[in-house]
């Protein structure tokens, strides 16, 4: 009987197929200082994990009995996916499960910024009985998403979803990707019904000129995307989403573009020093904050589940 360590935790849809088929599934959390241990004195053969368990060289070195390595959701940098491969480990990722999830938070961002709700939620507790006709004169400069440009940077699966749902609000989408020139998107509706929209990409100066809202879909990057450069680009009053990673927007150029209001919001679910945000990010007023929770749905939690479970299947029977 094979054993699986989910040290980031699964989901009971995969707990329950990998059980049917014959494995044992170890769902607890090893410190990392400990997992090598853990994992030999255990003869764990797989090792499922999410952004918080980190897959070094050296632990790969120190664990020979180890033949997959998967991770629940999209990217794969907390993991030595060429040095795991080198020594004949089966490494695989999660790709689709939590795009829905990702880009339903990036709206929750958006709704959040255009209509100020994150500032609002923060005053109306502490001055909403005392104050409240001022702050409802200070928040009622809000503004519509429909009829508005969403430019999308980085234009994979979750990219996709997101341009879908800024489409069915009647927002014009524009995106730029090193791969994708045209992309030719569906949209599904709830009784059968469906519409084809068919998009070209633009260069990513164009899509920041042009803009009232940026998204950033892309993976982690060895230097900022979006910097002081590209934020001036972008439209004065713009506002900027970031559920990617951390390090791709430069966020000391983000903060001195928000004081001095070229940019009227941003929403973060991702920073550059995490586990720990700067704190002049965390006491921005004009920040939507979240803690990289961005594929974590119930829903998409499952799909990553049964996805993960049904990889470990094939890749160890």
């Amino acid at each position: 009987m094979a054993k699986i360590l989910a040290n980031d935790g699964l989901a009971q849809s995969g707990i329950e197929l990998l059980e049917t088929q014959g494995f044992k599934v170890i769902n607890t959390r090893v410190a990392q200082e400990q997992l090598a241990n853990y994992i030999n004195k255990n003869k764990i053969e797989g090792l499922l994990v999410r952004s918080a368990t980190k897959v070094d060289k050296k632990l790969i070195d120190d664990c020979p009995n180890l033949k997959l390595i998967g991770r629940g959701g999209v990217g794969l940098d907390n993991i030595d996916v060429k040095y795991a491969e080198s020594k004949g480990i089966d490494v695989f990722n999660t790709p689709e499960a939590s795009s829905e999830s990702v880009a339903e938070l990036v709206f929750a961002h958006l709704l959040n910024g255009a209509r100020f709700l994150h500032d609002s939620n923060r005053n109306m507790p502490l001055e909403g009985d005392a104050q409240f006709k001022q702050l409802k004169k200070s928040y009622a400069g809000g503004v519509e998403l429909r009829g508005k440009t969403l430019g999308i940077v980085g234009f994979g699966r979750i990219g996709q979803a997101t341009a879908k749902m800024a489409l069915a609000l009647g927002m014009e989408v524009m995106f730029t990707d090193h791969h994708a020139k045209e992309a030719t998107l569906t949209l599904s509706f709830f009784d059968g019904q469906s519409i084809d929209f068919k998009l070209q990409s633009s260069n990513l100066k164009e899509v920041l000129v042009n803009s009232d809202f940026v998204s950033l879909h892309v993976p982690s990057q060895e230097k900022y995307i979006i910097g002081k450069k590209e934020l001036g680009l972008m439209k004065p009053g713009a506002g900027i989403i970031n559920t990617s990673r951390g390090g791709v927007l430069d966020e000391v150029a983000l903060v001195d573009a928000l004081d001095t209001d070229h940019l009227s919001f941003a929403g973060l679910d991702v920073y550059e020093s995490e586990p720990n945000p700067e704190i002049k990010i965390l006491m921005n007023p004009k920040i939507s904050l979240s803690p990289h929770v961005g594929g974590s749905t119930i829903e998409a939690q499952e799909r990553i589940g049964v996805e993960l479970a049904q990889k470990v299947i094939k890749s160890l029977k």
